[in-house]
């Protein structure tokens, strides 16, 4: 309205609850809003929980781990998702991952491949760089990266446990006796006689201050993959699924 001039009509009231004269009562435009919005909301409530299944009579949930594997952040979403179902976190070796699936000691179980496929669905999930361990004093430690063919004329390690399966060229055997494990290996290679390949997980796993590790830059890599028995693809199962492929809570299953 221009300042000065009437516009000729008084104001009108409003009446009681502030709506439109002829609607006593109503409440105002914007508290409609947020009522709709409310509404809304609730009903979207109403449906998530709907859609959320009840498991909470199937207890919990046995989740396998070969050495180095990382599920920290989906079993934090488990949590938050699943509380009725407890994690039962099971650590596998790496030549025990396959057995554990077959008897049914986990529900699933995040290994390492290869592993035999027979009767298993399987999720690569992702790949580690290959490092090669050795003594703090190494001359390999000169480097920041290295090759395979650097490699030649090292004595390198091959476990018992060993994930890789990786040869090479130019190698000289160990003289002494094999090695079962990696954590072994790790301390075998800070006296400086030989060294390891591993996933650079399994290197932070068994981190010694005599010891450091560099990356081989053309080695294989090491794939860590969710697997369960196909056949024994549970609700909890499929759950877990969903959170490892960053599904919601209404989209898991």
């Amino acid at each position: 309205m221009t300042p000065g001039r009437s516009s000729g009509r008084p104001a009108r009231s409003g009446g009681r609850g502030g709506g439109a004269p002829g609607r006593r009562g109503a409440p105002a435009s914007g508290q409609r809003s947020v009522a709709r919005k409310a509404d809304r909301t609730s009903g979207t409530r109403r449906e998530s929980d709907a859609a959320a299944p009840d498991l909470s009579g199937l207890g919990a949930f046995r989740l396998g781990a070969a050495p180095g594997a990382t599920p920290g952040k989906w079993i934090d979403v488990w949590k938050q998702r699943m509380p009725a179902n407890p994690v039962d976190l099971v650590a596998l070796e790496f030549v025990d991952q396959a057995a554990a699936l077959a008897s049914g000691e986990v529900d699933a179980a995040l290994v390492r491949l290869p592993i035999e496929r027979a009767g298993l669905s399987i999720i690569p999930l992702y790949d580690e760089i290959t490092v090669a361990v050795c003594s703090a004093d190494s001359s390999l430690t000169v480097a920041d990266e290295l090759t395979l063919a650097d490699l030649a004329g090292e004595v390198v390690m091959v476990t018992g446990d060993d994930a890789l399966g990786i040869e090479v060229p130019g190698a000289i055997a160990p003289a002494f006796s094999a090695i079962a494990t990696t954590g072994d290996a790790v301390a075998t290679a800070a006296t400086g006689v030989g060294i390891v390949l591993v996933p650079m997980s399994l290197a932070r796993l068994h981190h010694r201050k005599d010891t450091t590790y560099r990356p081989v830059v053309d080695a294989p890599t090491s794939t860590v993959a969710l697997a369960w028995p196909t056949e024994a693809t549970t609700p909890l199962v499929e759950t877990f699924i969903g959170i490892v492929r960053g599904r919601t809570a209404n989209s898991s299953r």
